[in-house]
């Protein structure tokens, strides 16, 4: 069994002329093609007035995995604009690749749907309604 965090980040199109993006990170523990156990989770939001370059990507992961340990980053390729895995590795501080097994691809999949939806509910105007008045 191994630890990683799979990464994943929604939003890297422009928004009403403005970039909304939101990284997840997602500490698994996994074995072969199964996700053992989720350690947590990270989510945060970035905004910018500008599209995203690589070296844009690879520090909004890097704040997103923050006190999360020293296991390895996965992120799909297309996240760091298809550069190749030594590349991207070598611009990260902690280990980093892309993903190979399926219990990797798995724990993209959780970040991504995890990214997307706090991304689609941050987007969402209800969303910001008091508690009280859906009671």
């Amino acid at each position: 069994m191994k630890r990683i965090i799979a990464v994943d980040i929604s939003g890297r199109h422009r928004h009403n002329s403005r970039y909304l993006m939101v990284c997840a990170a997602v500490s698994l523990s996994v074995s072969g093609g199964h996700v053992k156990q989720i350690h947590g989770v990270n989510i945060k939001p970035f905004v910018s007035d500008n599209p995203p370059e690589v070296v844009d990507v690879v520090q909004m992961i890097e704040r997103t995995v923050e006190g999360m340990g020293g296991v390895i980053i996965v992120a799909e390729e297309g996240d760091l604009f298809n550069q190749p895995e030594w590349l991207s590795n070598s611009m990260f501080t902690a280990s980093f690749k892309y993903p190979e097994s399926l219990s990797e691809r798995m724990g993209v999949e959780i970040a991504h749907h995890i990214s997307l939806s706090s991304r689609n509910l941050l987007l969402d105007p209800r969303s910001w309604e008091p508690i009280k008045d859906n009671l």
